[in-house]
Parts: C-alpha cells; structure tokens; sequence
C-alpha cells in the first residue's frame, strides 16, 4: 500500500502508479474523518478540480466518499481555479475544500490539496492530523449526503475584482497578453478583460491535460510562447498563472521574464506606497531580499518562513500581514484571504501599471535602480535519493566553509541549507548595492529531485553560483 504523505500543500503523485483512484479515495476519507471530529460537517466540504487526466473523476469519487460519511458536498460543474474554491470556502463558512490538482507539475502528476475553513492552505496542524487519519485507514460511513453541482466562478470573479481598479485599467490603454497554460484559469482573466473593455491576446486557453511540450509553470522555458506573444503582439505585459492559477507569472514588454520575485516586489512596493494597507511582511525563506529593503524602507516587519504557502496561511490566522509570498508565484493578502492567487495579482499588477503610467518592464527597472540589482535563478536536479541526501549533509556539515571559490560567510538551515557567500571583491558581476548573493539546497517536498536556488547581484554571478553550486551536488566540486 503506498504510503501517502503531505507535502507543502497536499498530496501528490504520478497518475496510475501513486494518484490512483483507491488512494484518492484513502485520502479523501482520511479528509472525511477530519471534518467529522474537527469541524462542524453540517456545513459541508467544496471540491473542485483542475484541467488534468483523471481530476474530474477523481472529483466525483472524492465526493462520493465525503458524501457517504454524511457530510454535505459542493462540487463544481467544470475545472475551477484553486483559490475559487478557497473563497467559496471562506463565503460559504463551509467546513473545508478539495482541489483535484497538481498545481504546476508535468502533465503525468496529479494529486489532493485540503483547503481549511478559513480559506487557505491548512496549516501543517490540520494536515499532520489528515495524514494520520489516512495512515490508519480512516473511512467513515454515515448517512449518504447530498452532492450539489456548482459554478463557483462568477462569485470568485466579483470578489477579486473588488481589489483592482478595472476601470483605470481599461483608461490606461495597456494591451495585455494572457496564458493560462491549459490550467484552470483558462477563461478567467480573459472574461474579466473583456467585461471591461480591456485589450488583451490569449494563448494556451484551451483543454488539454497533456500540457503540450511544457509543465504549467510560469517560469523558463514553459513560459516561451507568452514571450514571443508580448513581442508579436507588441503587448505591454504578459500575464501568466500556473495549473491550477494559484501561481503568477509574467513577460515584460521588451520579452524579458518577470520572475515570481520582482512580482511581489512590484506588488509590495504598490501596496505600501499607494494603498497603504496595514501589516507585516511575510517570505518564504527561498524568495528575493528585495522584498527586506522594501519593508524596511518603510518601517514594516519582515517575518521569514518556511517553504510553502501553508506557513504564511499560518501566520495570516495569527496576525495583519499586508502582503505574503513565495518563491513559486505565490502571493496572498490577509485582507482577501490566506491563500495565493495568481489571476488576482495579474489584475493587481495590470492595476500598478495603470496607476503608474509604464509597462511592466519599466516598474521592474525601476526597483532595481531604487533597491539595487537582484537577480534569481534556480535548478532542478533529478538525481539519486542518496546523492540528495549526501548533498544535504554535506552542505550542513561544519566541514563544509567554500564553495567553489565563494567562502561561506554564514548558513541558515530553517528550510534545507543556504549558504550566504562572499564574492571575490575583483568580481566585475558584484554590486555593493545589490543583492546579498546566495545560494540554498532544498529537497522537494512533492517532487523527487533536489532543487538550488540562488540570487546575486547579476545575472552572470547567479548562473556562475548556481553552476558551482550542482557541482558540489553531484560531488565535483567543493
């Protein structure tokens, strides 16, 4: 029997050797047992699904299962974006949702998020309990509830639209190019842009779980036809979100990659100086140190976490945060709700760039003049279990002060390892304004691969960084 287990936002697993209908059906009971001891289950569980093979039936099981433990169920009548059904949840006062998704990985995963009452990812104490209750076998019967067919999009579209000035938007005259990478945001973003008289081109709109010749991730490679989109169609901005458009991604006008990081930057920055919304600052541990300059800049409190937007959800129930974000395209407001979602920041930063009056290439350069150059990169690597761990340890180790020809100033270890480096002062790519470079081994908490992430202050010194960096993984380098 496989043993299932939670990573940063659910349960995932490859389609007919791990997603199998037998263990979404373990999973969705062990959901069921939660809701009955932890909740009030008179009011019911949301489950939606995304664009890929097998959710909708996975869905439909999910909800039998639910249903047969005499809890009420809502399911949507078509693939629905994740964070709809986060604020069905949250509107509703429901006792929980499912999503039927795998979020950005490649065409051939799927898996299960759980959604708390609140509205956003559960906590790791929610889902250490589900897991349990998996891991014994949960499956409760009651009762058979009822299963209602719901279009949860029209209520999710009002809600986020309520954030962003859709009429500024449309004076501005911006033309917008929008991918929504065959997830279930297809036909979202568009309709919205529509209805307001907004200009855009859509790519990628279209069903179809293959995902062809990319995983719906907005970031390079995958996100090489909106570039070339931007650039064709002569766009201001290219607005992506992933598989299930709970991630953003963006192109700027001159075809140039916007990268998750410079996003919440842009973002943050807008929120603090224009809104003025109240709060701390929350990110991720592997996510841009633009984001620190930028609080302190203005006197907010920047609190790092963990890797995965469950943490942030965490502190949102604790505490104001005006702005959360992860490295992934995750990005989340406490005053809408604990949860990412990727169509409402592309709206919000189609909204900067209206009140601002420039492209979104040109809100990035601005940020980096202001704040100094940061630059990100980051490497999957699909290597043995015993080259990830021995990675690990090595990186931990005391031992272990060079990398390369970078000495390590200091190492934090609250989410895999990171070296903070000291760059030779005759490098031609270092900035003494710019970012702190970096470097960080995680292993994947949904994947099997172990990823390096790194920023510096250029381009070159990131790849140069990032090159060294798997060296010493694969174990010829030091």
């Amino acid at each position: 029997m496989t043993n299932i287990k939670f990573g940063t936002d659910g349960w995932r697993g490859i389609i007919a050797d791990d997603f199998t209908f037998e263990n979404v059906r373990r999973v969705a009971g062990g959901i069921a047992a939660y809701v009955l001891t932890h909740e009030d289950a008179a009011r019911g569980v949301v489950i939606g699904y995304d664009t890929r093979f097998a959710s909708e039936a996975a869905a439909r099981l999910t909800a039998e299962t639910i249903a047969g433990a005499g809890i009420p169920v809502q399911i949507t009548s078509d693939s629905t974006p994740t964070p709809a059904i986060s604020y069905a949840v949250k509107s509703q006062g429901a006792a929980g949702g499912v999503v039927i998704t795998s979020s950005h990985n490649p065409f051939n995963w799927n898996g299960v998020k759980f959604k708390a009452k609140f509205g956003g990812s559960a906590t790791p104490a929610i889902m250490k309990v589900i897991e349990e209750e998996v891991a014994a076998g949960s499956m409760p019967k009651g009762h058979s509830a009822s299963i209602t067919e719901v279009d949860l999009k029209p209520a999710y579209m009002e809600a986020i639209c309520r954030f962003a000035d859709l009429d500024l938007i449309a004076k501005a005259n911006f033309r917008f190019a929008v991918d929504s990478m065959y997830g279930s945001g297809r036909g979202v973003l568009t309709q919205i842009f529509q209805n307001r008289g907004i200009h855009y081109v859509a790519i990628r709109q279209e069903l179809n779980p293959l995902f062809p010749g990319i995983n719906p991730e907005p970031i390079e490679p995958h996100i090489e036809m909106l570039r070339q989109t931007v650039l064709k169609e002569r766009c201001h901005a290219g607005l992506a979100t992933d598989g299930d458009a709970d991630r953003i991604g963006a192109i700027a006008e001159d075809g140039s990659f916007v990268d998750s990081h410079k996003c919440f930057a842009v973002l943050l920055r807008w929120v603090l100086e224009r809104k003025k919304w109240p709060g701390d600052v929350v990110r991720a541990f592997n996510t841009t140190g633009m984001v620190d300059r930028i609080a302190a800049r203005h006197g907010r409190k920047l609190i790092e976490c963990p890797i995965g937007f469950k943490y942030i959800a965490d502190l949102m129930m604790a505490q104001e945060i005006v702005v959360g974000g992860e490295e992934s395209g995750g990005i989340g407001y406490s005053r809408y709700l604990p949860e990412r979602d990727g169509t409402l920041n592309c709206l919000l930063l189609a909204n900067v760039m209206a009140e601002e009056r420039k492209p979104l290439g040109q809100l990035v350069a601005d940020l980096q003049r202001e704040y100094g150059p940061h630059y990100y990169g980051r490497r999957d690597l699909h290597i043995t279990e015993e080259m990830k761990q021995g990675a690990i340890q090595r990186a931990g180790s005391d031992q272990t002060n060079h990398l390369g020809r970078y000495s390590i100033k200091r190492k934090e270890g609250l989410d895999g390892v990171k070296f903070f480096l000291d760059v030779p002062s005759n490098d031609a790519s270092t900035n003494g304004n710019g970012a702190v470079p970096w470097v960080l081994f995680r292993m994947s908490g949904t994947e099997p691969l172990l990823r390096v992430y790194s920023e510096a202050a250029s381009p070159a010194l990131v790849s140069d960084i990032l090159s060294t960096a798997e060296a010493f993984v694969r174990g010829s380098g030091s």
